[in-house]
């Protein structure tokens, strides 16, 4: 029989394409779920619709409430594995034929494989990543790594260049709107006024590829502009320049539209000529092949009730009105307060104000880490429900207990004060712990220390935090000025 593909998002490219018929839905249902970025909801629709045009004839495209409406009672129909257990259950009970997944540089059969040789060993990502390295000879010279390590993070910590508003880049490459995205735009005005569906953030104008030929211009603007300057300030912030060298490519892998392996290959051909350093490429290298491929595979190894079944901490608190609202101006902490207020704007933020600003201020404040699993998973462009698990559940919340990260990723204002701009007009002091201008931060890390300490006194990698909480002489009152403090 010959079979209709339906492509879902995140399986908008060419390399879900094998020449067949085709099928898209847009089902309106998906955006009415939870409260979601318009951002990121205009990125979704303006993908989908960019495609459907794209194929032309050779698509059936369908805009309806359900995706039920159109493949119940179809027997025509195969899909590449979708990318998260609701939608593997759904095609499954519809006896839909299923291919394997693609979009990522390891297959779902490698990294079993791979698992499975391990025995008892943990899944650690830097053997992971070492080995996909050696099975594909991405960045290798034969059996050694290319330019003599495996890894360049220690050269990829700067701090950003005194007195500077921004990094002096080239601005990225941007996307024009077209009609397409003029239709997205009113039909989620319209929506929205219909009460079908809950949005939240800015949107406008679109500033994310949604199709191959943007994808590759963005490719292409990124590693002729800002390559060179990535590795070295990649963990850094500055005020004035939301996008610092980061390539913005995480939303167009994400949807499907721009193939990994093609990514990292351009990548790692700018080294090969001499026109881009071995850190830079191989910290990109590393976010792409090893830890975007960790994550998606985690996300099945670990099981669905992963992101449901794992608090170890304890922690329960709702997230803030702030965080929910995207309500950037209420919040004090000139740090959280620029990187929430990128999140409105953008729906988007790099890896270390996702991490360190963003997750350890949550992290410090017990909030449910399934709460703000959702809240990533909704509020950020390239949030998918494979992504947000392992990055938060596990990376930046320790709600699993150390099978990600051996230890918390918690830390004081010093580290936001070394990494960015932002702490010299902020009411409070990252040196500062206890008293009025005492730094959220800094008084939270020993608060949530103190807090903690029944749980993780076992982990030896705590074991110097609890030595230096032991003599912490104001310990009983900075515990108490946080439990009181109020606002963000």
């Amino acid at each position: 029989m010959d079979r209709t593909r339906w492509i879902t998002v995140g399986q908008l490219g060419s390399v879900f394409d094998d020449g067949g018929p085709m099928m898209i839905i847009e089902a309106r249902s998906v955006f009415g779920r939870h409260r979601m970025h318009r951002a990121k909801a205009h990125l979704i629709l303006s993908a989908i619709r960019h495609r459907a045009a794209e194929l032309g004839s050779r698509v059936e495209f369908h805009q309806v409430r359900d995706y039920a409406e159109i493949v119940d009672g179809r027997d025509d129909l195969e899909v590449v594995d979708p990318t998260s257990y609701g939608a593997r259950r759904f095609v499954r009970a519809r006896g839909l034929a299923v291919l394997p997944s693609r979009g990522f540089v390891t297959t779902e059969a490698d990294f079993a494989a791979w698992a499975g040789e391990r025995g008892q060993r943990r899944l650690l990502l830097e053997d992971f990543y070492r080995a996909v390295r050696v099975r594909t000879g991405i960045l290798m010279e034969g059996s050694d790594p290319a330019g003599g390590q495996w890894n360049y993070d220690r050269e990829n910590r700067d701090a950003p260049p005194k007195g500077a508003r921004t990094l002096g880049l080239p601005d990225p490459w941007w996307p024009v709107e077209d009609d397409i995205d003029a239709g997205v735009r009113e039909d989620l005005d319209r929506w929205q006024a219909e009460g079908s569906v809950d949005l939240v953030g800015d949107d406008g104008p679109r500033r994310f590829a949604v199709t191959g030929a943007e994808a590759e211009a963005a490719l292409a603007g990124f590693v002729g502009n800002r390559l060179q300057r990535f590795g070295p300030f990649e963990d850094a912030t500055l005020a004035g320049d939301w996008t610092m060298a980061h390539s913005l490519l995480s939303a167009p892998m994400n949807l499907g539209v721009l193939d990994p392996r093609h990514v990292v290959d351009t990548v790692v051909a700018e080294y090969r000529a001499g026109r881009a350093p071995i850190s830079s490429v191989e910290g990109f290298v590393r976010q792409v092949i090893g830890w975007r491929d960790y994550v998606w595979h985690l996300y099945w190894h670990l099981g669905e009730g992963y992101r449901t079944d794992n608090n170890h901490l304890g922690a329960h608190r709702d997230l803030p009105r702030e965080f929910v609202e995207l309500d950037d101006a209420a919040i004090e902490a000139n740090c959280l307060r620029h990187a929430i207020g990128g999140v409105r704007e953008h729906g988007w933020a790099h890896h270390i104000q996702r991490l360190m600003v963003i997750g350890n201020w949550a992290l410090q404040r017990g909030y449910d880490p399934r709460q703000l699993e959702r809240w990533f998973t909704d509020m950020f462009v390239d949030g998918t429900p494979w992504v947000m698990p392992v990055n938060v559940i596990g990376m930046s919340q320790h709600a699993d207990g150390g099978t990600v990260a051996t230890k918390p990723y918690a830390s004081g204002g010093a580290y936001i004060n070394r990494m960015t701009d932002l702490c010299g007009a902020c009411r409070f002091d990252p040196k500062v712990r206890l008293g009025e201008n005492a730094c959220p931060y800094t008084a939270g890390y020993w608060a949530f220390r103190d807090r903690t300490e029944p749980v993780l006194r076992g982990n030896f990698r705590m074991a110097q935090p609890f030595a230096g909480l032991a003599r912490l002489a104001d310990r009983e009152q900075v515990v108490d000025q946080e439990r009181q403090r109020e606002g963000l």
